[in-house]
């Protein structure tokens, strides 16, 4: 464990520690429980208590130890399914709130930056790179599509010399800069809206782990560790690490883990590598995403596994990637590597409702997180207020139950993402 009592990552190393919070014991009672201290609990334990009520969070870690704290910092435009799939699977009107919903969630995370002055190194823009020259064309398009159809005109279209000009690899033909986007310290950004939270009254107990609740005879949460909550309202928002707790979700979310490695400092290697500063995302089915560090250490995301736990060896399994990308960096030691669990749907769309009159649930992100769960965590404290149309356009988001029930759903996830991992690579 790292000085912060999150598992060892560069951003444990780098964090702005927040004191421990205590494990609930006993019986407590609250206005609003909520499941989970990542992104989407900590927004709306911010607002909920900036609006009077009583609130109770309960995290089976630390606060931001979940995929929150752990995933690469960047922050996209736009939903995990870009605008042509969203037209399509909901319609122009819904499609057109959905890109507006995802631009307010990016100025979100610039306010509450702002507003609560969180220190977590955010910096502007982030390139598409296309790994297969087909490619190329269909991100240009969308851009076009974005300008003309959204009034966007922060994407720059990228042909082969001006990617390569601006990132230091090979296998890539072309892209896309956008502007309007950004990558960020995702472990500080969390704790910061902890202690934010803290400060508008929310009440946090970390080591305590919710193994089911009650929304019979009035709605109340049980822990592992023995506390009680008795609430009026429950937001679970535990994303890929609620298994068990709710069938319903567990039908519609699942988890995956994904992998980070970082470099030794690179000195002036690092500019060679992103010349602009901005964080990469590639074409890739299994993503890899990476950026500049501010100590010029590359951060480099490749690789998933679909079993439960965590890989052992995570920069042994990491490198082969990053030198995929970079085989310039042979000769570089990894300092650091770590892997964590985030929540998937079956149509990379969030599994946002209400399972009850009580109980809501925003979870799934499929590695949009960082953008758009602050957003949902406000969302759903609206929500709670009953301004409910927001949420509506939520709910009407295409999110089927996986394949084969809670039985099957692993090995035919499994097999399902095989393939189009081994599709990357014709």
């Amino acid at each position: 464990m790292s000085r912060t009592g999150h598992p060892e990552s560069w951003y444990a190393a780098t964090a702005e520690s927040l004191p421990a919070q205590p494990p609930l014991r006993g019986a407590v009672t609250a206005d609003v429980a909520i499941v989970g201290a990542g992104f989407t609990g900590l927004s709306a334990a911010l607002h909920l208590a900036e609006a009077g009520l009583k609130v109770v969070v309960l995290e089976a870690g630390r606060i931001g130890g979940g995929a929150s704290g752990r995933n690469g910092g960047q922050i996209h435009s736009g939903q995990r399914r870009d605008q042509n799939f969203l037209e399509q699977a909901v319609g122009r009107d819904d499609a057109r709130t959905l890109w507006t919903l995802a631009e307010e969630a990016k100025a979100l995370v610039a306010d509450l930056i702002a507003r609560h002055a969180i220190a977590c190194d955010y910096r502007p823009g982030l390139i598409i790179a296309d790994h297969k020259a087909r490619y190329v064309a269909q991100t240009h398009a969308y851009a076009r599509h974005l300008a003309d159809t959204y009034g966007y005109d922060q994407i720059e279209p990228l042909d082969r010399a001006q990617i390569q000009a601006l990132v230091g690899a090979p296998s890539y033909y072309g892209g896309a800069l956008d502007k309007g986007a950004g990558h960020l310290h995702p472990l500080n950004f969390a704790l910061g809206l902890a202690r934010a939270a803290m400060a508008a009254g929310a009440t946090f107990h970390e080591g305590t782990r919710a193994v089911g609740y009650e929304d019979s005879h009035g709605l109340h949460i049980d822990t592992a560790e023995g506390g009680r909550v008795d609430a009026q309202f429950l937001l679970l928002c535990g994303n890929g690490l609620m298994d068990g707790l709710d069938r319903t979700v567990d039908e519609h979310v699942m988890a995956i883990n994904n992998y980070i490695a970082v470099t030794e400092p690179l000195g002036a290697r690092a500019r060679g590598l992103i010349a602009n500063g901005a964080a990469v995302a590639d074409s890739r089915f299994v993503v890899n995403y990476f950026r500049l560090t501010p100590d010029d250490r590359l951060l480099f995301g490749g690789g998933e596994s679909y079993r439960r736990g965590l890989r052992a060896d995570v920069p042994g399994f990491v490198k082969p990637f990053l030198l995929r990308i970079f085989p310039q960096l042979a000769d570089v030691r990894l300092d650091y590597g770590w892997g964590g669990t985030l929540g998937i749907t079956m149509t990379r769309l969030p599994f946002v409702r209400r399972l009850s009159d009580h109980v809501l649930v925003a979870a799934g992100y499929s590695g949009q997180g960082v953008a758009i769960a602050p957003l949902y965590g406000k969302i759903l404290a609206e929500a709670i207020a009953g301004q409910i149309g927001r949420m509506d356009v939520l709910e009407r988001l295409p999110v089927p139950r996986f394949f084969g029930g809670t039985a099957l759903r692993y090995p035919l996830l499994v097999a399902g993402l095989t393939y189009y991992a081994l599709r990357d690579r014709i």
